[in-house]
């Protein structure tokens, strides 16, 4: 098994692209995967990788067996439940919608910030506000350094690029779920605080070749730590 992992566009060391929409992506992993020699792979999406990983499964159906969607970002129209979303991601869509350039300065003022490694009195009062299953995992410093440092990195070219990876979570996303016609095999648990096992479901019931394991005493973040194993062997099988 090979794992790639590519930076999207103005995330980590990859070139920012101003203006970028989620349906742009599709055609720069096919253009990776043909740069590569490979002519079908599988793609296990974590969080807010979800949404690339359906819009590519809808646009390079030829070229993708199955996807695996593990505590997915959900699209999040007019009229999403706000308690089915983290109290943070609840605040940030409201000001996305009443006033978007906002948004822009919240960010460039919370980057040199955001990518502080927390005192051990701050990371225990974050730790509070996940799930006990989340609490659990990202209590281990192995787990939690690990964690941060694949945030931080998100961050390395500038804010402009995260701030547009957060714009495009709050669009349509430029495609039907129900056209998604590539097996997805969703893995979402109950206890997730960032996006509700609610709005999983949700997504589950628009596709329609969907596999849904929805875990009882997973968080957002212990889900993929505790069961990952389990989750490739499912999508390999795929």
């Amino acid at each position: 098994m090979r794992i790639i992992s590519p930076d999207r566009p103005g995330v980590g060391r990859s070139t920012y692209r101003a203006n970028r929409q989620l349906l742009d992506w599709p055609p720069v992993l096919r253009a990776l995967a043909d740069h590569l020699g490979i002519e079908t792979f599988r793609i296990m999406a974590l969080s807010g990788g979800a949404p690339y990983a359906l819009a590519s499964a809808w646009a390079v159906p030829d070229r993708i067996p199955a996807i695996a969607v593990v505590s997915g970002a959900p699209p999040l129209p007019p009229g999403t439940d706000q308690a089915a979303l983290f109290s943070v991601y609840r605040w940030l869509l409201q000001i996305h919608r009443k006033r978007p350039s906002l948004i822009h300065t919240i960010f460039r003022v919370a980057r040199p910030i955001v990518t502080i490694r927390p005192p051990g009195c701050l990371r225990d009062w974050m730790l509070k506000m996940t799930s006990r299953a989340d609490a659990e995992v990202l209590a281990r410093p192995e787990v939690f350094n690990r964690k941060f440092e694949g945030y931080r990195e998100a961050w390395r070219g500038s804010a402009s690029g995260v701030v547009t990876d957060a714009e495009i979570y709050a669009r349509d996303w430029g495609f039907p779920l129900a056209g998604v016609r590539v097996p997805v095999r969703l893995w979402h648990g109950k206890d997730d605080r960032n996006f509700s096992w609610k709005l999983a479901e949700q997504v589950a019931g628009q596709l329609p070749n969907c596999t849904a394991h929805f875990v009882e005493g997973e968080g957002h973040y212990s889900l993929g730590i505790r069961h990952w194993k389990e989750i490739l062997q499912d999508l390999i099988a795929g």
